[in-house]
């Protein structure tokens, strides 16, 4: 997911100032009257200079290089709805479909399916993954308006038909590998034989295999909200029946003031539907920024699949961890030593925590480290392998022997380490296992009720977000150590990230069987064909943690009833 950070400095910083819908006048230019516009507040001849993006396809406004005095003034013009500060977001990052009930065998309509465009507003995309191949694929769908603007040596087919990029990039490649992840699990082709270093591995494709790409890169890493709006412009006037929307805010800002739910509002105009993830920042309550009644807000949810990792200790014990370590033991112990033992000298240490670690006590052995910062800062002096006390949901990604253990198995190896004189430790290989107590919501997946309009209740569903095997970006890095870098073509993730291209692909699959069906009857269609959750860790009700319950695909093909919102229903709502 992406979390957002303010921009610019306190004097001059990109402000957006959103003007509502176009008018209808065929004479209407957008960018000579934002330039009027400018010319207002803005004295000399630095008004181009001080012009960011116009937005102009599909909904009016600009974004703009502004003091505090120059945007009192233009909030103040008739015709602007809003104007605010354009902030940066940061991005945080198989087997789930068969687990959802769509298996390969799965009735499709192609030819309908094929016609459908999602657009991928994200860091881009890695066109040479096998899991964009266009074999098969007829030709573009005619009603398609958009560009393959990729840049560079970028080149699109009849699988991603179109790219664009926004300052800030130079072209629409994937160089971090969170885009082309997503995109390939809503509409990646079937690629067999597929896995991450002989872990989970089978055949891997995306829910709606025929249907086509369209990518708007917006991160490099970091995604300005004045990027965003002008994708969403683009989006929108391109064509695309989809958009999936990877990345969240912090924290919940006014409707009007959220450029995600001002551009997906103008996407639900013309019949698209957006989902958003929840976001990261769970399991508090209050911590989704994902409001708007109109956006399709998606939390994370677990698949009977988990990656587990055991330590063997020198008197035999074991025990089990999460991680998905890809480096074989070999039957080889090391020595183990504890973190919060180890003593330093010198200014801003924090020997509890490993910041300040002696070398000689740590090469060559098993680190035991309260955090993953000690372990990682271990690693960094010689350590060959970490035990993390660590209680999180997904499995971390790591190319050295390293597990995560809750505080009490945490404890008990401490006390070994301690009552023992040459205290030593095996880290085997991770292992798949079935878990049985999936879905379960997890910890990390933003939670309810929601912050800005409480009546509207978010998140809306829950979809598998942990775990999940994807295609990748071989410039992307390649684990949670943040020291090893591989090419990898596929990997596993997690994140609300991960669980919102889930119900994208599911979305698109109802419209390709009922392609009349507004935005808000394809939501209600899906909410109200759910499967149950199971327990939420105590943290809060239920219902704040995965909405009206687990996504199911089939299902939500015939609901039965929908309830159906229209855009007047929208606007009442924003009015009172």
């Amino acid at each position: 997911m992406c979390d957002a950070i303010e921009n610019g400095d306190e004097t001059d910083k990109v402000y957006i100032v959103y003007m509502g819908s176009l008018p209808k006048d065929a004479s209407y230019s957008p960018t000579s009257h934002h330039f009027s516009m400018l010319q207002q507040v803005v004295y000399g001849n630095d008004v181009e200079n001080r012009l960011v993006q116009s937005y102009k396809r599909s909904f009016n406004g600009f974004s703009a290089i502004l003091n505090d005095q120059q945007r009192e003034k233009l909030a103040g013009m008739k015709g602007v709805v809003s104007v605010f500060p354009s902030q940066e977001y940061h991005l945080q990052t198989t087997r789930s479909w068969d687990f959802l009930g769509l298996p390969q065998s799965i009735k499709r309509g192609k030819t309908v399916e094929s016609d459908l465009v999602i657009g991928i507003i994200d860091t881009g995309i890695w066109p040479e993954s096998q899991s964009f191949n266009d074999k098969g694929l007829g030709p573009i769908p005619k009603k398609w308006r958009g560009l393959c603007a990729g840049g560079g040596n970028f080149s699109c087919n009849n699988k991603i038909i179109g790219a664009r990029w926004y300052p800030g990039s130079v072209d629409a490649r994937d160089h971090f590998g969170h885009g082309t992840h997503v995109a390939s699990i809503v509409g990646g082709r079937r690629i067999n034989g597929v896995g991450y270093h002989g872990l989970a591995k089978g055949t891997i494709r995306g829910g709606v295999p025929s249907s086509r790409i369209a990518v708007y890169k917006v991160c490099n890493p970091n995604c300005r909200d004045d990027n965003i709006l002008a994708a969403f412009d683009d989006a929108i006037a391109d064509g695309v029946d989809i958009i999936n929307l990877s990345l969240a805010n912090v924290n919940a800002v006014e409707i009007l003031k959220d450029p995600l739910a001002i551009g997906s509002f103008h996407a639900m105009e013309k019949g698209i539907l957006t989902v958003q993830g929840a976001g990261n920042n769970g399991p508090n309550p209050s911590t989704i920024s994902s409001v708007a009644p109109w956006l399709f807000s998606v939390a994370a949810t677990t698949i009977d699949r988990q990656f587990i990792d055991k330590l063997i200790l020198g008197n035999g014990k074991t025990f089990i961890g999460k991680s998905i370590n890809i480096v074989p033991s070999n039957g080889t112990k090391f020595p183990i030593v504890v973190c919060s033992a180890m003593t330093c000298h010198g200014n801003y240490t924090s020997p509890e925590k490993c910041r300040c670690i002696d070398k000689k006590l740590v090469k060559g052995k098993i680190v035991l480290s309260v955090d993953a910062t000690g372990g990682y800062l271990a690693y960094q002096h010689g350590a060959i392998g970490s035990i993390i006390n660590f209680t999180y949901d997904r499995s971390f990604i790591t190319h050295r022997p390293s597990l995560d253990l809750n505080s009490e198995d945490f404890d008990r190896v401490q006390s070994y380490t301690y009552s023992t004189k040459y205290p030593v430790a095996e880290i085997l290989k991770s292992d798949v296992v079935q878990d049985t107590t999936a879905p379960k919501v997890a910890s990390f997946s933003s939670r309810g009720p929601n912050p800005i309009v409480p009546e509207i209740m978010k998140p809306d569903i829950g979809a598998p977000g942990v775990n999940i095997l994807a295609a990748y970006s071989p410039n992307g890095p390649s684990s949670d150590d943040a020291i090893f870098n591989a090419y990898e073509k596929y990997i596993i993730a997690s994140g609300t990230s991960m669980a919102c291209p889930h119900v994208a692909g599911v979305a698109a699959y109802v419209k390709s069987f009922h392609p009349d069906w507004s935005p808000a009857a394809i939501k209600s269609a899906i909410m109200t064909t759910t499967k149950p959750v199971n327990g939420t860790y105590n943290d809060m009700l239920g219902e704040f943690a995965y909405g009206s319950g687990n996504i199911n695909p089939q299902q939500a093909l015939h609901p039965g009833l929908i309830y159906d919102i229209t855009k007047q229903d929208y606007m009442q709502m924003l009015c009172n």
